[in-house]
């Protein structure tokens, strides 16, 4: 137990996606990190599995990136990106490219998720401006999608709760394809589900009722996170890209989750050989050691947004600290580790392992569904009556009680750890969420 002494004054912090009243009472604090490991204020060792925020993708405490951190601060501590430069800002957008789709080859950076998808919605908007088809400012997001919380994040979003209090102040114009989940046809897939790939089709019908003429831009996720592991179905995601293409709408792939191996792969882009107009990217960009995020935009709409301007700004839109030193330092030194020690390479040969933990679960108590691909899993419990989302926070309490750090949607319990981890790792993970759920009413 985590003694008085060990716990500051809590009450100035409002913590953000907390139920902060009941934190306050059974706080749970973090003091160390190291591998797959993190360690409370009282000494107990929890294992991560969930690579922190789905970002800590090379395991904690890195000394690769920590030196590199320190030595970037100790040089040039900051440095603005209006209208002069570094040279790492240079080198990492060239290191992040490498691991782009081809013609994925300019990079805006931003400092996170909710800034790299207001990022790219505002590119999309100028695109299509700089084209003469000003009109094109509709933007279509997708029932449960999560793109953060900046105004456009959460207008384009899905997600019920992040959106009813704001909703009077939400972006006009923004429409919604329906979400891909169906229990009834697809639980407990192993992978891509069989059944949805006409889902894709919705967006046809969204386009008669607007007019392609006014449609900038489709963005989605292309496995869903944080909304509780939604895999696309086969062929989906293809059919969005063809009925894109044929309307003249730019596709954004919200990759602030699956990029930097999360699938086994540099992007999902790769993974399922589709590749979009724009791509938002963030958490594992830098390993989570400093804030960072970044679009990665196709050559063809950065050219036709610059050669469209007259001479001055061509894009009046970034961030004070947009290519920060300490984060193109942090980009460098951990995309450096992933190639290194082809961290993707082994995420996926440590996928199918992965997958036959996570689905000897199927017949646990109270669970209703696994879906899996790659390194993450999603595990759906059925909900207690009255009560939708109490059974899975228990169960997430109990489990970091146990020393295991899990996800919590709703009712859905979220399994993404670090590519470093080791298979004894994974069948202690779901062995002790199986217990768990046994002991759990």
């Amino acid at each position: 137990m985590t003694s008085p002494a060990d716990i500051p004054d809590l009450s100035n912090l409002w913590m953000p996606f907390t139920a902060n009243r009941q934190f306050k009472e059974q706080p749970r604090l973090l003091a160390k990190a190291r591998g797959m490991y993190y360690t409370t204020v009282d000494g107990k060792q929890v294992l991560d599995g969930t690579a922190g925020l789905w970002c800590v993708n090379a395991g904690h405490g890195r000394s690769e990136i920590i030196d590199a951190i320190s030595r970037q601060a100790a040089e040039l501590d900051y440095a603005p990106s209006f209208q002069l430069g570094h040279s790492d800002s240079f080198r990492a957008a060239t290191a992040v490219t490498r691991m782009m789709p081809a013609g994925m080859d300019r990079i805006f950076f931003t400092n996170s998720g909710s800034e790299s998808v207001d990022t790219a919605l505002k590119i999309a908007l100028a695109y299509h401006r700089a084209r003469g088809e000003g009109q094109r400012t509709r933007l279509i997001g997708r029932e449960r999608g999560y793109h953060g919380v900046g105004f456009g994040g959460i207008s384009v979003g899905g997600i019920s709760p992040n959106r009813k209090a704001f909703s009077g102040a939400l972006l006009p114009g923004v429409d919604h394809l329906p979400h891909t989940h169906d229990l009834s046809r697809n639980a407990h897939t192993r992978g891509q589900p069989a059944w949805g790939e006409h889902l894709a089709d919705e967006l046809e019908r969204i386009v008669a009722l607007h007019d392609a003429s006014t449609i900038a831009a489709v963005i989605v996720e292309p496995l869903a996170g944080s909304t509780g592991v939604l895999v696309p179905p086969k062929g989906y995601l293809e059919k969005l890209r063809a009925i894109t293409e044929k309307h003249g709408i730019l596709l954004i792939f919200d990759e602030v989750i699956t990029a930097f191996g999360r699938l086994g792969a540099a992007t999902a882009s790769e993974y399922f050989g589709v590749t979009p107009d724009l791509m938002s990217l963030a958490k594992g960009i830098s390993n989570a050691s400093v804030p960072a995020g970044a679009v990665a935009v196709k050559r063809e709409v950065h050219d036709t947004i610059l050669g469209a301007a007259a001479n001055g700004i061509e894009f009046f839109h970034g961030y004070t600290y947009s290519a920060h030193p300490l984060a193109t330092a942090a980009i460098l030194a951990t995309l450096e580790i992933y190639e290194r020690e082809q961290l993707f390479q082994r995420a996926r040969a440590l996928s199918a392992k992965f997958e036959d933990a996570a689905h000897q679960l199927e017949e646990a108590r109270h669970v209703i569904d696994v879906r899996n691909l790659g390194m993450v899993a999603g595990i759906e419990l059925a909900p207690r009556d009255g009560a939708p989302g109490a059974r899975a926070a228990e169960v997430f309490r109990k489990c970091f009680d146990q020393g295991i750090m899990l996800r919590y949607t709703g009712d859905i319990l979220a399994i993404s750890p670090p590519l470093i981890i080791e298979e004894s790792q994974i069948e202690e993970i779901f062995g002790k969420i199986g217990a768990v759920l046994q002991a759990t009413a």
